[in-house]
Protein backbone atom coordinates (compact mmCIF):
# COMPACT_ATOMS: atom_id res chain seq x y z
CA UNK A 1 0.00 0.00 0.00
CA UNK A 2 1.67 3.29 -0.79
CA UNK A 3 1.35 6.23 1.93
CA UNK A 4 -0.44 9.47 0.72
CA UNK A 5 2.43 11.76 0.42
CA UNK A 6 1.30 14.10 3.75
CA UNK A 7 1.71 10.82 5.82
CA UNK A 8 4.73 9.33 4.18
CA UNK A 9 6.54 12.85 5.09
CA UNK A 10 5.16 12.85 8.59
CA UNK A 11 6.83 9.30 9.60
CA UNK A 12 9.53 10.12 8.05
CA UNK A 13 9.82 13.02 10.14
CA UNK A 14 9.63 10.94 13.27
CA UNK A 15 12.88 8.63 11.84
CA UNK A 16 16.02 9.66 14.12
CA UNK A 17 18.15 9.89 10.76
CA UNK A 18 20.63 11.69 12.33
CA UNK A 19 21.37 10.26 15.31
CA UNK A 20 24.13 7.61 13.91
CA UNK A 21 25.54 10.51 11.54
CA UNK A 22 25.93 12.58 15.25
CA UNK A 23 27.33 9.89 17.03
CA UNK A 24 30.01 9.97 14.13
CA UNK A 25 30.60 13.13 12.20
CA UNK A 26 33.25 13.50 9.85
CA UNK A 27 35.47 16.18 10.66
CA UNK A 28 36.33 18.67 8.13
CA UNK A 29 39.50 21.09 8.41
CA UNK A 30 39.50 24.28 6.47
CA UNK A 31 42.89 25.96 6.13
CA UNK A 32 42.03 29.54 5.35
CA UNK A 33 43.55 32.82 5.56
CA UNK A 34 41.92 36.56 5.72
CA UNK A 35 44.69 37.81 3.51
CA UNK A 36 43.90 35.11 0.35
CA UNK A 37 41.49 36.02 -1.89
CA UNK A 38 40.96 33.03 -3.19
CA UNK A 39 39.68 31.67 0.69
CA UNK A 40 36.03 33.23 0.84
CA UNK A 41 34.23 30.77 -1.38
CA UNK A 42 35.77 28.28 0.89
CA UNK A 43 34.70 29.71 4.00
CA UNK A 44 30.90 29.94 2.90
CA UNK A 45 31.12 26.37 2.24
CA UNK A 46 32.43 25.72 5.31
CA UNK A 47 29.53 27.95 6.67
CA UNK A 48 26.82 25.85 5.10
CA UNK A 49 29.17 22.44 6.43
CA UNK A 50 28.08 23.99 10.32
CA UNK A 51 24.56 23.25 9.15
CA UNK A 52 25.04 19.33 9.34
CA UNK A 53 24.86 17.53 12.14
CA UNK A 54 27.06 14.76 10.75
CA UNK A 55 29.84 17.12 10.18
CA UNK A 56 32.48 19.11 12.44
CA UNK A 57 33.61 21.97 10.82
CA UNK A 58 36.53 23.52 11.63
CA UNK A 59 38.63 26.55 10.31
CA UNK A 60 42.32 26.87 10.66
CA UNK A 61 43.86 30.14 9.81
CA UNK A 62 47.32 30.14 8.33
CA UNK A 63 50.14 33.27 8.70
CA UNK A 64 52.31 32.54 5.78
CA UNK A 65 50.09 35.37 3.73
CA UNK A 66 49.93 37.96 6.63
CA UNK A 67 53.39 39.46 4.66
CA UNK A 68 51.15 40.51 2.01
CA UNK A 69 49.69 43.38 3.01
CA UNK A 70 47.34 42.10 6.04
CA UNK A 71 48.05 40.45 9.34
CA UNK A 72 45.00 37.48 9.85
CA UNK A 73 44.05 38.27 13.32
CA UNK A 74 42.96 34.21 14.02
CA UNK A 75 46.27 32.92 12.56
CA UNK A 76 48.65 30.82 14.30
CA UNK A 77 52.03 29.00 13.53
CA UNK A 78 50.68 26.09 15.22
CA UNK A 79 48.01 25.58 12.08
CA UNK A 80 50.52 26.39 9.45
CA UNK A 81 52.47 23.14 10.56
CA UNK A 82 49.65 20.91 11.38
CA UNK A 83 49.65 21.77 7.60
CA UNK A 84 52.77 21.05 6.44
CA UNK A 85 52.88 17.87 8.45
CA UNK A 86 49.74 16.60 6.20
CA UNK A 87 51.09 17.96 3.25
CA UNK A 88 54.62 15.82 4.51
CA UNK A 89 52.14 12.69 5.57
CA UNK A 90 50.94 12.83 2.04
CA UNK A 91 54.12 12.98 0.18
CA UNK A 92 53.24 16.65 -1.35
CA UNK A 93 56.04 19.41 -1.17
CA UNK A 94 54.16 22.90 -0.78
CA UNK A 95 51.08 24.13 1.00
CA UNK A 96 48.37 26.28 -0.13
CA UNK A 97 44.89 27.68 0.77
CA UNK A 98 42.51 27.41 0.43
CA UNK A 99 43.17 23.89 1.75
CA UNK A 100 40.07 21.31 3.14
CA UNK A 101 41.20 17.70 5.10
CA UNK A 102 38.33 15.53 5.49
CA UNK A 103 38.22 12.93 8.02
CA UNK A 104 42.78 13.61 8.35
CA UNK A 105 42.78 11.42 4.94
CA UNK A 106 41.45 13.13 1.52
CA UNK A 107 42.28 16.68 0.76
CA UNK A 108 40.10 19.10 -1.49
CA UNK A 109 41.70 22.42 -3.12
CA UNK A 110 39.50 25.36 -2.81
CA UNK A 111 35.67 25.32 -2.42
CA UNK A 112 34.02 22.45 -5.01
CA UNK A 113 30.74 21.51 -2.76
CA UNK A 114 30.17 18.27 -4.82
CA UNK A 115 33.07 16.78 -4.54
CA UNK A 116 33.33 17.88 -0.75
CA UNK A 117 30.01 16.02 -0.25
CA UNK A 118 31.30 13.22 -2.33
CA UNK A 119 33.94 12.95 -0.03
CA UNK A 120 31.91 13.08 3.50
CA UNK A 121 29.68 10.66 1.90
CA UNK A 122 32.37 7.97 1.73
CA UNK A 123 34.32 8.79 4.68
CA UNK A 124 30.05 8.37 6.25
CA UNK A 125 30.45 5.07 5.14
CA UNK A 126 33.30 3.28 6.58
CA UNK A 127 32.35 1.60 9.74
CA UNK A 128 33.52 3.46 12.76
CA UNK A 129 36.55 1.97 14.56
CA UNK A 130 36.47 3.51 17.70
CA UNK A 131 34.29 5.24 20.09
CA UNK A 132 33.94 8.55 22.22
CA UNK A 133 32.58 9.45 25.36
CA UNK A 134 32.68 13.17 27.00
CA UNK A 135 31.80 13.56 30.78
CA UNK A 136 31.64 16.80 32.02
CA UNK A 137 32.01 18.22 35.40
CA UNK A 138 32.67 22.38 35.92
CA UNK A 139 35.81 22.72 33.98
CA UNK A 140 36.86 19.40 33.85
CA UNK A 141 36.42 17.08 30.84
CA UNK A 142 36.85 13.50 30.99
CA UNK A 143 37.09 11.51 27.84
CA UNK A 144 36.72 7.91 27.54
CA UNK A 145 37.86 6.46 24.58
CA UNK A 146 37.68 2.38 23.46
CA UNK A 147 37.75 0.50 19.77
CA UNK A 148 34.82 -0.93 18.15
CA UNK A 149 35.89 -4.03 16.65
CA UNK A 150 38.78 -5.13 19.22
CA UNK A 151 42.34 -3.75 19.32
CA UNK A 152 43.99 -1.26 17.10
CA UNK A 153 47.13 -0.66 15.62
CA UNK A 154 48.04 2.37 17.22
CA UNK A 155 49.28 5.48 18.30
CA UNK A 156 46.81 7.77 18.33
CA UNK A 157 46.70 10.97 19.10
CA UNK A 158 43.93 12.83 21.46
CA UNK A 159 43.28 16.34 20.45
CA UNK A 160 41.15 19.32 22.11
CA UNK A 161 40.41 22.09 20.37
CA UNK A 162 38.39 24.98 20.93
CA UNK A 163 36.60 27.08 18.35
CA UNK A 164 34.61 30.35 17.86
CA UNK A 165 30.92 29.88 16.28
CA UNK A 166 31.27 33.04 14.20
CA UNK A 167 33.32 36.19 13.52
CA UNK A 168 32.81 39.11 11.28
CA UNK A 169 35.79 41.26 10.41
CA UNK A 170 35.98 44.25 7.88
CA UNK A 171 39.47 43.49 5.91
CA UNK A 172 41.45 47.05 5.69
CA UNK A 173 44.32 45.98 3.41
CA UNK A 174 45.82 43.27 1.10
CA UNK A 175 43.84 40.95 -2.13
CA UNK A 176 40.68 40.95 0.19
CA UNK A 177 40.74 44.81 1.25
CA UNK A 178 37.25 46.16 1.34
CA UNK A 179 35.51 43.03 2.00
CA UNK A 180 33.39 42.29 4.97
CA UNK A 181 33.78 38.70 5.62
CA UNK A 182 32.34 36.25 7.81
CA UNK A 183 33.84 33.45 9.75
CA UNK A 184 32.93 30.07 11.50
CA UNK A 185 34.00 27.69 13.71
CA UNK A 186 37.66 29.44 14.12
CA UNK A 187 39.96 27.54 15.95
CA UNK A 188 41.28 29.62 18.82
CA UNK A 189 43.46 26.61 20.41
CA UNK A 190 44.54 23.13 19.95
CA UNK A 191 45.68 21.15 22.45
CA UNK A 192 47.31 17.53 22.31
CA UNK A 193 45.41 15.58 25.79
CA UNK A 194 47.69 12.52 25.59
CA UNK A 195 48.36 9.32 22.92
CA UNK A 196 45.95 5.95 23.29
CA UNK A 197 47.89 2.96 22.07
CA UNK A 198 44.06 1.68 20.53
CA UNK A 199 44.33 -1.92 22.50
CA UNK A 200 41.37 -0.96 24.99
CA UNK A 201 39.59 1.46 26.38
CA UNK A 202 41.16 4.63 28.17
CA UNK A 203 39.88 7.01 30.46
CA UNK A 204 41.38 10.96 30.11
CA UNK A 205 41.30 14.12 31.88
CA UNK A 206 41.67 17.43 31.08
CA UNK A 207 40.76 21.36 31.69
CA UNK A 208 38.06 22.26 29.41
CA UNK A 209 40.16 26.13 29.18
CA UNK A 210 36.84 28.29 28.99
CA UNK A 211 33.28 28.23 27.58
CA UNK A 212 33.61 28.51 24.10
CA UNK A 213 32.19 24.71 22.17
CA UNK A 214 35.01 21.79 22.62
CA UNK A 215 36.06 19.35 20.38
CA UNK A 216 37.74 15.86 20.86
CA UNK A 217 39.05 13.87 18.41
CA UNK A 218 41.53 10.82 17.84
CA UNK A 219 43.91 10.89 15.15
CA UNK A 220 46.20 8.24 13.69
CA UNK A 221 49.92 10.11 14.37
CA UNK A 222 51.41 11.20 11.31
CA UNK A 223 48.76 13.45 11.27
CA UNK A 224 46.65 10.35 9.48
CA UNK A 225 43.02 9.40 9.59
CA UNK A 226 40.72 10.88 12.25
CA UNK A 227 39.17 7.74 14.06
CA UNK A 228 36.42 9.33 15.72
CA UNK A 229 35.12 13.03 17.11
CA UNK A 230 32.98 14.23 19.66
CA UNK A 231 31.64 17.63 20.50
CA UNK A 232 31.64 18.57 24.47
CA UNK A 233 27.77 19.65 25.29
Amino acid sequence: MKLPATLLASALSLIPVSLWAEDDPVVVELFTSQGCSSCPPADRLLKRLTARGDVIALALHVDYWDYIGWVDEFADPAFTKRQKRYAKAAGRHMIYTPQMIVNGLDDLVGAHDLKLTDLIAAHKEKPPRAKINLAEKDTELTITIAPLAGPLKGPFDVHLVTYEPEQTVKIKKGENAGLSLDYVNVVTSWTHVGTWDGQGETVMETDLGGPLPTVVMVQETGPGEILAAAVAD
